[in-house]
């Protein structure tokens, strides 16, 4: 008797829920065909101010040209770019954030929509396994935000960001790298090991790039012409002597005294 009475409450319920669902509906179906612009104004505020995100942008979208230019044309623009933004739409929302900063350049909001333009594509920026054209396109949205903003506060946070980025982009070349090297791809791993030195020379991973370099400029030269070895020979000292003088404490500087004394050796019959 009690689980029946429940149940017939719970069906009240939902009814209830289900019927008031239907009227928003109507209602909302109802504003999108009118032809009272103010209502929409209003309405997509109230939206907007409630996190429904999806409605407001439908009423914005209606209304954006109409306003375009006028102080609510201004709100309007903002807020369709937050509206796609909050709905972790942020290819969509760097797109509004740049034509908002463009269109009213003198809007006490146009630095941070710059600023939010740039952070789209870094919120965009995938792990460093994936291709990293995002990665490289907020790197360049970051700095443009800096050249053009430079008293800016958000100074310091774009250069955090861009640290991180450029970061991700070590990581994915040191893989890269190491990966040849896993592959006997002397040549490639050496190569890409030498850029990512120019490219980050202040790199915390130069540790390990100096010791792993000592060890494939070896193999690499154990396995060279005879004309080709000595310089490769040579190359794994001076990649055990950077080691040695930038990190004196070095774990790898034992891990590497055996591949150390045996290129010093061949070198010495070579001579």
């Amino acid at each position: 008797m009690y689980f029946c009475a429940m149940i017939k409450k719970l069906i009240s319920i939902v009814l209830i829920v289900l019927t008031i669902g239907l009227g928003a509906c109507s209602n909302f179906q109802k504003l999108l065909k009118s032809t009272d612009n103010e209502l929409k104004y209003e309405s997509a505020m109230d939206y907007y101010e409630k996190k429904d995100y999806n409605r407001a942008l439908e009423l914005f979208d209606m209304l954006n040209i109409f306003y375009q230019g006028t102080t609510k044309g201004e709100e309007i623009s903002y807020r369709m770019a937050y509206s796609y933004y909050y709905l972790k739409d942020y290819t969509i929302a760097s797109f509004y954030f740049k034509r908002h900063a463009q269109t009213y350049p003198n809007s006490a909001r146009a630095e941070e929509c710059m600023f939010m333009n740039a952070y789209c594509y870094y919120l965009d920026s995938p792990v460093p396994s994936l291709d990293q054209s995002n990665t490289l396109l907020a790197i360049k949205e970051l700095q443009a935000f800096t050249d053009m903003f430079p008293l800016s506060n958000r100074i310091a946070e774009s250069n955090e960001l861009i640290d991180k980025l450029r970061e991700k982009l070590l990581v994915k070349d040191f893989n890269i790298a190491l990966l040849y090297y896993k592959m006997r791809d002397y040549q490639a791993a050496i190569t890409t090991f030498e850029n990512i030195l120019k490219k980050y020379p202040d790199t915390d991973r130069s540790e390990e790039i100096f010791y792993t370099m000592s060890i494939a400029y070896y193999e690499y030269a154990e396995k060279s012409i005879a004309e080709k070895q000595k310089e490769r020979y040579q190359a794994s000292v001076e990649a055990y002597n950077n080691l040695k003088f930038q990190f004196p404490e070095s774990q790898y500087l034992k891990q590497l005294d055996n591949i150390y004394h045996k290129a010093v050796k061949k070198l010495s019959e070579i001579s």
